[in-house]
């Protein structure tokens, strides 16, 4: 008959001590002798297990009671801001002849338990009658008047039932934050755009827009508490407003809009007028939501006008992208209905994309300022940049 197997489960619990020494040198023992019971001299602070320690030394014992003060006392106190720090510990004096006759007395050797302490900070522990004074100053512990004490301190980890926890929440500053945004109660500044109203708070407006800050608390004249915006539409200071209090891009279909068959659009689409708003009240941020949003559609037919958009409002990463593109596709760019626009919107534009094709090719750079070059008077250090027909007819030459 077969026997039946049994079945074992196994585990284990590992208790890791983090421990650490440090060597205190009292030198010229003769003169700190007696200073008085209760007094003591203090080493340099030490750190182990993640805490600040110190050890204490008594010449003149820590009390009086029966006999003590013909004791040297010693002690280790926690001077970190901890509480419930539970530790071992050993003092130690070293034999300075040499022969490793060291007095230990402590927890790791077994001569004073074996049960750690729990310690908060100031607290302290040591042994009173830790050597008799007499027998001390005619041992091979004191040597031309230099006392070495070590100091070994052990650092439990303390344990805690991991079901006693308390869940602390996610965040709410921005929600409540944000709900300032509807709060017509409160504000104390109204914006007229295009015949509608919004109101808002100064200090936010100050708070996220430097061109707010000035207009608002940087002037001499009293603000108005009624303020007409021009040239804007409702929707996009609504964005912008949005923005201001709740740091995102407002949810709006047309914000998202791919791009129409209408380049003439491109500059209308209600994400170029908020990058245009957000360069106009300074919001970095806010520009950078803009761009991205832009770059997505950087197309073919879209990267001339889009170039142009970019460098209206200091765009630079969008700036950068386009003008990548535009080298990496030349020829197809330059072909464009879009690019027409670009010679007519900011003709310099032409030049920072030949830079750009330039660089991608080791040339070097063309000043704009100067006059224009000849084709084949575009010399490279190692190489040469000779535009085909189609190239010269539309970058003007």
């Amino acid at each position: 008959m077969t026997p039946k197997k049994k079945n074992s489960t196994s585990s284990e619990s590992v208790t890791v001590m983090v421990k650490g020494s440090h060597e205190f040198k009292v030198k010229g023992y003769s003169l700190v002798k007696g200073i008085g019971v209760g007094k003591f001299i203090a080493s340099e602070t030490f750190n182990v297990g993640g805490y600040e320690w110190a050890i204490y030394f008594y010449p003149d014992g820590v009390d009086t009671r029966e006999h003590a003060t013909v004791y040297v006392s010693v002690f280790v106190v926690l001077v970190s801001n901890a509480n419930d720090v539970r530790a071992m510990f050993e003092f130690a004096m070293h034999d300075q002849r040499g022969q490793g006759e060291h007095f230990v007395l402590g927890h790791f050797n077994d001569t004073l338990g074996t049960e750690p302490h729990t310690l908060s900070k100031g607290e302290m522990w040591g042994i009173k009658r830790f050597y008799k004074r007499f027998h001390l100053e005619h041992s091979m512990y004191l040597i031309d008047d230099c006392l070495q004490v070590n100091c070994t301190v052990g650092v439990l980890p303390t344990t805690r039932d991991n079901s006693m926890t308390i869940e602390v929440p996610e965040s709410t500053i921005s929600t409540s934050f944000g709900m300032l945004f509807e709060d017509e109660q409160s504000s104390d500044v109204t914006f007229c755009v295009g015949g509608n109203k919004f109101y808002a708070h100064k200090i936010v407006l100050a708070a996220r827009s430097s061109v707010f800050k000035s207009q608002f608390f940087c002037g001499t004249d009293k603000v108005d508490r009624e303020i007409l915006v021009n040239e804007m539409e409702p929707k996009v200071f609504k964005a912008l407003l949005h923005f201001i209090y709740k740091d995102t891009l407002i949810e709006d279909e047309e914000l998202h809009l791919s791009m129409s068959s209408s380049m003439a659009s491109i500059s209308e689409w209600y994400v170029s007028k908020l990058l245009a708003a957000a360069h106009k009240y300074d919001l970095p941020r806010l520009k950078l939501m803009c761009e991205s949003v832009l770059c997505k559609h950087i197309s073919i037919d879209s990267v001339a006008q889009i170039l142009v958009i970019s460098d209206c409002y200091d765009a630079t990463e969008l700036k950068f992208i386009c003008l990548q593109f535009s080298a990496e596709n030349l020829n197809a760019v330059l072909k464009s209905d879009g690019f027409k626009h670009l010679k007519e919107k900011c003709p310099l534009l032409p030049f920072e994309l030949l830079e750009t094709v330039a660089a991608g090719i080791g040339c070097v750079s063309v000043d704009s300022d100067a006059t224009t070059p000849e084709p084949n008077e575009i010399e490279a250090e190692s190489t040469s940049y000779y535009p085909s027909s189609d190239e010269e007819n539309h970058l003007g030459w």
